[in-house]
This record gives structure tokens, sequence and C-alpha cells, in this order.
């Protein structure tokens, strides 16, 4: 960077060493850059001896020959980003697909659209024109219930049936895994309501128990072909939307839950959110190991047009309400480690000060440091 002048430069304030806060890694392009100035520096005050010249500077141009400018140190709010490209799609909280598997025999009949929505309690499909319908829930069916069976699935079928107004949580307890005098009455109402027969019992293949309301996302079944049970018949999602972003798995300490994100449409409008969870399983692929990360929006119906879009993000990884602010040009990179900036005061007289560095606006090209500077303080910038 600049050679600084004889006799007049010297190291003040704080360590030269980092403090231990480094640039992470979004910022390799600038470790590379100071890398170099590393060499300059030392070449620097191996050659110019700061502390022995006899001959003051008395401008603030460097005898090196670097052509250099003046500017100030900030004062103000920081942030850090991370730029990514991303898709705007419907998905899981987990992001994969439901997979409905049916367990009834027979012939199907009626199959749902693609982009068809059901909440519980409604009929999915019909195998020889019986109803399948969704319940909420965790536990896959595996068996038919009747009274006296206990478990998982009944407590699930009894919290469903309070959910759907067929008992009050007085008349059935939700929280029961015991399937009772009331679970059956519960069910012949909910039976009844569907046209079907009043039997007070659930067999295998007459429901299926997903997570939350459902969005069909494909169907792979076919009407009047042979419906067998433990067949996958269709892949479904919530009805919310996300952004997925394949993340460079190096940059996966980077990004945290709870991270604001800026989102760019396919239309050029911006709408905020969030990052809601990040995968924990690598996938390798032509540009490297990437994570996946998913972001909600705060605004969804700022997306209500859009099935599934590309789109651009900004995802703010740190920030800082008040620092001070210098270039990231304006860091030297000093031979025993840590960075410094120099300053020039009104005389042109020239100093290094040793400085810590934080948070990073990669966009804005410019970093948090502490050290002994003040805001306005000029400082030493190579013209570009």
């Amino acid at each position: 960077m600049t050679n600084i002048t004889a006799h007049t430069a010297e190291i003040t304030g704080g360590s030269t060493a980092d403090s231990g806060r480094q640039p992470r890694h979004p910022r390799r392009r600038w470790l590379v850059a100071l890398a170099g100035i590393v060499a300059v520096a030392a070449v620097v005050l191996a050659v110019t001896d700061p502390f022995h010249d006899n001959n003051p500077a008395k401008t603030s141009v460097s005898h090196n020959g670097y052509p250099t400018s003046i500017t100030t140190v900030a004062e103000g709010a920081l942030s850090s980003q991370i730029s990514a490209d991303g898709t705007l799609e419907y998905t899981t909280s987990a992001g994969t697909d439901y997979s409905l598997v049916n367990q009834a025999s027979g012939t199907f009949t009626k199959l749902p659209r693609a982009g068809a929505v059901f909440s519980c309690g409604r009929v999915l499909y019909r195998v020889s024109n019986e109803p399948v319908i969704l319940l909420y829930g965790d536990t896959p069916v595996y068996r038919s219930l009747s009274e006296g069976d206990t478990g998982p699935d009944v407590r699930e079928l009894n919290r469903n049936l309070v959910a759907l107004g067929y008992a009050t949580s007085t008349e059935l307890d939700p929280d029961s895994d015991y399937f009772s005098y009331e679970t059956a009455y519960a069910l012949e109402l909910l039976q009844y309501k569907l046209g079907e027969e009043e039997t007070g019992s659930l067999n295998e293949g007459q429901a299926v128990f997903l997570p939350g309301q459902l969005r069909i996302a494909s169907v792979s079944a076919t009407l009047g072909t042979s419906a067998g049970p433990g067949s996958p018949i269709m892949q479904a999602t919530s009805t919310n939307r996300q952004v997925v972003v394949e993340l460079d798995a190096s940059e996966q300490t980077e990004v945290n839950v709870g991270d604001q994100v800026q989102i760019t449409l396919p239309d050029g409008n911006n709408t905020p959110g969030v990052v809601s969870s990040i995968g924990t399983v690598a996938t390798s692929g032509s540009s490297g190991a990437t994570l996946p990360l998913y972001i909600t929006l705060d605004h969804p119906k700022a997306a209500s047009s859009l099935d599934q879009a590309p789109v651009t993000l900004e995802i703010t990884t740190a920030a800082v309400k008040h620092a001070l602010i210098v270039p990231i040009d304006a860091l030297l990179a000093l031979s025993g480690g840590g960075y410094a900036v120099e300053t020039v005061n009104a005389q042109g007289v020239h100093k290094l000060v040793a400085v810590s560095l934080g948070t990073f606006d990669d966009a804005a090209g410019t970093v948090q440091v502490t050290g002994d500077l003040r805001p306005g303080e000029r400082i030493v910038v190579p013209n570009v």
C-alpha cells in the first residue's frame, strides 16, 4: 500500500494482533489481497525504518509511487451480507415432500389433481368409491383401530375428532391414547358426514395421517388401476412457500437460524424473510458441497401468484448499530500479524494505528474496526 514516511510513522493503539477476530470465510477475496500486502508492508517498514528517519513527511503522498488519497473514519450502523440465488417453492418444514402411501385394496376411482389443497377431514381420494380421508398426525396408519385399542395412533385419532368438532374436549380427552366409547361415537358422526357406513371403527385403508394441511405436488397413481396396500401414490407438500438455497457448505458457519433476509422476486420487488432452518446433510455437486437453507417469507402474500420461481437473496449474517467504519482497502496487514490503518493529521504527519477487525460489509467494501481511532479522523487509502 503506502510507504510510511521515515521518522514520522509509528505504531499506536491496541495490539498489533487482531484480537482473534479474523475476517470470515466470505471475505476470502479480501484476505487474499491483504496477504499480498503483508509482504509489501514488511518491506516498507524494513526499508524506511520509520522510527529512525530524520526527515519528516509534510504531505499525504507516499514516496513509493503508489497513488493514494485521503478519506475519513466513519461512525454508524454496519451489516454483513451473503448474496445467494434460491428458488421460491412449496415445500415442507423438513424440505422433502410427503409421500402418501395407500393402504386400501380395490380400484382407484377418484384421484386429486396436482396443486389441490386438502385440510383435516377431507376426502383425498377414493378406492372402489370408498373415501380415504386426511387426518393430522405423525404416526402413519399401520393397523385398523376399534374400541379398546391404545397407542399413539389412537391419540392422534382422538385429537382429530375433537378438532373436527365431532366431540368436545370434555366428552373426549384429545390427549388420551385409549379408543373409548366416546371415540367410537365421534367416529360414527364423521362416517355419517361422509355418507359411509357408521361402524365406529377405522379400517387401515380409510385414512392417511400426515402432519398438516397438504398441497398435492404430483400423483403417480392412475384412475382405473388396481390399488394395493403399501404403494406410494402421490407426493405432497405443506401449503407454505419457502425459499430454498443450496448454500456452500463452507459458509454454513456464517448463517444462523433467525438471520434476516431480503428477497428479490422475479418482478423486481423486494420482500423480507428469515432463515427458518439449515440442513445438516451436505450434497456434492459440480461446484462443491452444499447444504439446503430454508427461508420463510415474512409476508407470504407478496408472492401469492407464484408457485415456483427463481429469486435472489441478501442474507444479513451480522449487524452492529454503532461502529467505527473504514474502507477495507485502507487495511494494512502487518508482517508480525494483525492489521493497521495509516492516519494523517492536519500537519501531514503519518502514523500506523493498529486495529482489530469486526463485521465486514462486502457490498459497501467497508469493515468495522476498533483501535485508537475516532470518527472523522483522516486515513490513507489507495486510489483505484
